[in-house]
């Protein structure tokens, strides 16, 4: 299978979607090709054995072919007269974190291009890249969330009580988060926050709480779940934990939380999960607190596609590619069209 990785994007996570796929050459075995989005959102084909982060940060990939999206799939121009030429591939893994990836953009060319992918489709994208639209879905499908408080740039915020913890909406991989302990924290916090958003949310922080990670699919009606991961963290699990402490993505530490605790989180990710993400492999976060489960984010692109939570990645991978939901084709009949045409000659 000639699997074609779409990466960068528009979004503050676009260094994040270079390092995740670098990393997909060490884990999937399928033939690979790259096509990079650069900010500018221009699309390069980037050859597999000279994939590296210094290509991007010096601009040297630009020198590659450019790439073009096209009814089924993607061309690009060649030679002296710039003809088209098609590239051959099986079907797209999205891999944009944050931004285009996340948001729904990039979700919705590929569907229009009728283009086969990996990755959430434009509804499931929107619900999980917004903090707030998530909360409102997880208490739809009767999963716990911690309470929370909602502002935009206009806004008085106020604080009940500290600490709590900030966050900008829109955004993940914890950028702008802040644990805010006081009034002149809070100012602070919120000002940074803005830089990156429009809106956040106030939680209260609660010290000391464990989290555990689930990633997980669904193939013919049937869940396919990973272990249950505890991510190894100082106050809270920040940027440089997820990103930069690489040897995380080999030494996931599985934790089994009792018969009673396992089943609540697997249930709460089925029930997310749903019909919404099929397509996809995602990442739930959960809180464990005074032995209830919360959820704290849907990671609907997860990093490095969280390959180091499942003992057999590649087999996950290949049976949701065997498996994409399906569109179902519109036919323009102009039959209505036609009536009206039929009547006005009457």
């Amino acid at each position: 299978m000639k699997i074609a990785i779409l990466f960068g994007g528009l979004s503050f996570e676009h260094e994040i979607s270079i390092v995740s796929s670098i990393a997909m050459k060490d884990v999937l075995k399928d033939d690979l090709i790259y096509f990079y989005i650069d900010e500018n959102r221009e699309i390069f084909e980037i050859p597999t054995f000279k994939i590296n982060s210094k290509l991007f940060s010096s601009k040297e990939y630009k020198k590659c072919p450019k790439v073009h999206f096209k009814m089924k799939g993607f061309y690009k121009e060649s030679g002296f007269l710039r003809s088209k030429q098609n590239i051959d591939y099986d079907l797209v893994l999205n891999l944009s974190h944050g931004g285009d990836g996340e948001d729904g953009v990039i979700a919705s060319v590929l569907d229009f291009y009728n283009i086969p992918y990996i990755s959430p489709r434009t509804e499931a994208c929107v619900v999980s890249s917004n903090k707030f639209i998530t909360k409102g879905y997880a208490a739809s499908v009767g999963v716990n969330t911690l309470d929370y408080k909602y502002f935009t740039k206009n806004d008085e915020i106020k604080v009940d009580m500290f600490p709590v913890i900030l966050k900008p909406v829109k955004l993940g991989s914890s950028i702008g988060v802040a644990i805010v302990k006081n009034q002149e924290e809070l100012d602070y916090a919120k000002d940074v926050a803005f830089e990156f958003d429009d809106a956040i949310i106030i939680e209260p922080f609660i010290s000391g709480v464990k989290e555990y990670n689930l990633a997980g699919t669904k193939v013919n009606g049937e869940f396919i779940l990973s272990i249950i991961e505890e991510p190894q963290k100082a106050e809270f699990l920040d940027f440089d934990k997820k990103y930069l402490d690489f040897s995380r993505t080999s030494k996931a530490k599985e934790v089994d939380l009792g018969e009673k605790l396992n089943s609540e989180i697997k249930e709460s990710f089925k029930r997310l999960y749903n019909t919404l993400f099929e397509g996809s492999i995602i990442r739930c976060d959960f809180f464990v607190v005074d032995d209830k489960v919360y959820l704290n984010e849907i990671n609907s692109i997860p990093g490095s596609m969280a390959n180091y939570l499942f003992s057999d990645f590649q087999d996950v991978f290949n049976k949701v590619a065997s498996n994409l939901p399906k569109k179902k084709h519109i036919p323009v009949t102009f039959e209505y069209v036609n009536k009206i045409q039929f009547a006005k000659g009457k």
